[in-house]
């Protein structure tokens, strides 16, 4: 089995590049203006066009009203939709759009491992954030991957969180995750990706 990669957080040339070279299978944006991962539709078309074909794009968005997506899909042609909302509104935008959609979901306990995900492509896995946390997801930390010995998955997912190329092989292992997203722990600065560690993840992540 390959284990599939998406470096989330693209938002320079030299992060496209690397991300396309190094053989990444999703590459996400992000349309949330309050990540310093933060790119605008525009922005992301103007990557996006420096490859024909490559990883799959994905779009990532906090809650986003039905103007801020078609704008997004107007501009940008998007294999997934990333979702941080409820359960009712990922399906609510699958079902509108037609566009698969990967349900966010934070991780603290076994309560909080999906059971029911009728009208969810994908899961994405990650830490729930704390409690005064400005961001959703994982803020570059890890859950106990322990939780998910005893899970039965009902849909394909990605394990996300505090990864980096220094303990995403250990992650692979653990989890038994067949594809793993990476933002922060492939950067040199918050916001800044560095193609050297973009092609170490993808290299260490194909070795599972």
């Amino acid at each position: 089995m390959t284990v599939g990669v998406k470096i989330c957080g693209i938002n320079d040339p030299a992060a496209f590049d690397a991300a396309v070279e190094a053989g990444a299978d999703w590459l996400g944006f992000v349309f949330f203006p309050r990540s310093p991962r933060y790119i605008t539709p525009e922005r992301a078309a103007d990557l996006s066009a420096r490859a024909t074909g490559g990883p799959a794009r994905v779009g990532l968005f906090v809650d986003p009203t039905d103007a801020a997506i078609e704008t997004v899909l107007g501009l940008v042609r998007l294999d997934a939709l990333q979702l941080y909302v409820d359960t009712a509104r990922a399906r609510e935008v699958r079902s509108r759009y037609g566009v698969p959609v990967w349900h966010a979901v934070g991780i603290a306990s076994p309560a909080d491992l999906p059971t029911d995900v009728e009208g969810i492509d994908r899961l994405v896995l990650e830490a729930k954030p704390p409690q005064m946390a400005s961001r959703p997801g994982g803020n570059a930390t890890r859950f106990d991957w322990s939780l998910l010995h005893d899970w039965r998955a009902p849909a394909p997912w990605i394990l996300a969180g505090g990864l980096d190329p220094d303990n995403v092989l250990a992650a692979i292992q653990a989890t038994g995750a067949a594809a793993v997203d990476v933002s922060s722990g492939v950067e040199s600065a918050p916001g800044v990706k560095d193609p050297g560690l973009i092609r170490s993840f993808v290299a260490t992540a194909r070795r599972a």
